[in-house]
């Protein structure tokens, strides 16, 4: 490639703030004692925990050093498929910031918070727009939780219907929380793989969808970025033999504003907004996860729920088919007010064409390099691709080595060894975010690590060479880990 990102510097180690405080050093002065020296229960003292003495100059220099060992979508492209890893724009921070929403307290009554809960309502109304279906919970708080609400519905759906169903069709290319949301809701999931073209076939469905079975957990597009086309068809075998089509939408920012959810016959859709809606997403959360459905199921979303009263906004109770709370107060207000603010700057044209980015972007990804990594399935793509390291197993060189390699030019490795239906996957999403010129170095780098892998296979099995660490021993990690209280 022309020129690596990837370098070396002068990053600086450091041990941690109790190795390097010093007895009788301050950072800043404490007011003086106004008040009486009151007497403890037995047991206790006023002596405080053993917090190492410190300037400021010490914990200046010490959150600096550890900042740059991190490694973020505001330093470099983060082409982790099935994350969508997006630049956040910092507008929608400002805003979650704003002292009248920030320093609300959840328990204030509605008469005081009726801004919050108008937003909320309005989030509400937005997202029932972009997926096509009638009615939003806010409350989960993130994807995972949003298929467990997804789940918790359909078996009180049935169960309402004095239906006593056993069993959840589960995909190969769904995400690997689905399972596991269905078995907590005591259905047993029945796998189905996926067909040559990478996407379900309606046989395959018709064939293990019966009078027990609850209905079918599909992830659109699938994990293998692809678009289930036979969704519609899919949708009515399930719905004809009395089931629902619970829709996973993590990977929603590739169709929204282009597919109505609703008319492809999905009953229950989760959202990703710390995915889709351009909410951060990592470092500990949180995340939102609202759960969208059909008219049929909105009387057992959960509680509590917003509703107009008397010409203003309450929280109401006052479902008896709820499935109840699935998470303390409304769930997570932050991460719900900056999705609003980036769904009301893009609006519908903007989401759209944000969506059209990212299918072109990773479409773009996998004609550039299907010449040089194994494309199991060759066919458009939607906003992310997989390739596999199929092709560099003859130099005995893995999708592992490759993704440590990639550090040294700079950037974050994508998602490696998932889907689990492509052995050795190298899953890539670049995002409708990242400029032509990140993308091209982005392959650049991975063209020029394929010519590694042939000609000098051994930089790529000791890879990384330029980072703080190098290569570190996963097998004794996972085994004897290193803990320390």
């Amino acid at each position: 490639m022309k020129e690596n990102q990837g370098t070396t510097g002068l990053v600086l180690n450091e041990p941690l703030l109790w190795e390097k405080g010093g007895r009788g050093r301050e950072g800043f002065s404490m007011p003086e004692q106004d008040v009486d020296r009151a007497a403890l229960p037995e047991g206790l003292t006023h002596e405080g925990p053993d917090l190492p003495d410190l300037s400021e100059l010490d914990v200046v220099r010490h959150y600096t050093r550890l900042s740059q060992w991190n490694f973020g979508v505001d330093t470099g492209m983060y082409p982790l498929g099935s994350c969508t890893m997006k630049y956040n724009p910092k507008i929608n921070e400002d805003l979650a910031q704003l002292r009248g929403f920030a320093g609300a307290h959840p328990m204030s009554p509605p008469e005081q918070c009726q801004g919050a809960l108008r937003l909320m309502a309005e989030l509400e109304r937005y997202l029932a727009a972009i997926t096509g279906l009638d009615a939003v919970s806010l409350q989960p708080a993130a994807g995972a939780q949003g298929e467990l609400t997804g789940m918790l519905m359909i078996h009180a759906y049935h169960q309402d219907r004095g239906s006593q169903r056993t069993k959840i069709i589960v995909p190969d290319t769904a995400h690997g929380t689905n399972p596991a949301s269905a078995a907590l809701c005591g259905l047993r999931p029945v796998p189905v793989a996926v067909g040559g073209e990478g996407i379900l076939s309606t046989a395959d469905v018709a064939r293990v969808m019966d009078g027990d079975t609850a209905g079918i957990m599909v992830t659109n597009p699938n994990t293998l970025g692809l678009f289930e086309e036979n969704i519609h068809e899919i949708a009515r075998i399930v719905h004809d033999r009395g089931g629902l089509v619970y829709g996973d939408g993590a990977n929603m920012n590739a169709v929204m504003g282009v597919v109505d959810a609703g008319k492809m016959g999905v009953d229950v859709l989760h959202l990703n907004l710390h995915k889709t809606f351009s909410t951060p997403h990592g470092g500990g959360g949180p995340g939102s996860g609202p759960v969208c459905v059909t008219r049929e199921l909105e009387p057992f979303l959960p509680v509590p729920r917003i509703v107009e009263s008397g010409g203003r906004l309450v929280l109401s109770e006052d479902h008896p088919k709820s499935v109840g709370r699935l998470h303390c107060f409304t769930g997570n207000f932050g991460v719900m007010l900056k999705a609003y603010a980036y769904i009301r700057t893009m609006g519908a044209e903007g989401l759209g064409l944000a969506s059209r980015l990212a299918v072109l972007n990773a479409n773009y990804v996998k004609e550039r390099l299907k010449g040089t990594f194994d494309l199991p399935y060759d066919r458009p793509c939607m906003h992310e691709c997989v390739f596999s390291d199929k092709r560099q197993k003859d130099y005995k060189i893995t999708t592992l080595d490759m993704a440590k390699r990639l550090m040294d030019y700079g950037f974050h490795p994508p998602t490696v060894y998932f889907p689990l239906v492509v052995n050795g996957s190298i899953m890539v999403e670049p995002t409708e975010t990242e400029s032509i010129e990140e993308i091209d170095r982005f392959i650049e780098a991975m063209e020029s690590i394929a010519e590694e892998a042939a000609e000098n296979p051994d930089l790529l099995r000791t890879a990384p060479s330029r980072t703080r660490l190098r290569r570190l021993d996963e097998t004794a990690a996972a085994r004897r880990p290193c803990l320390r209280d």
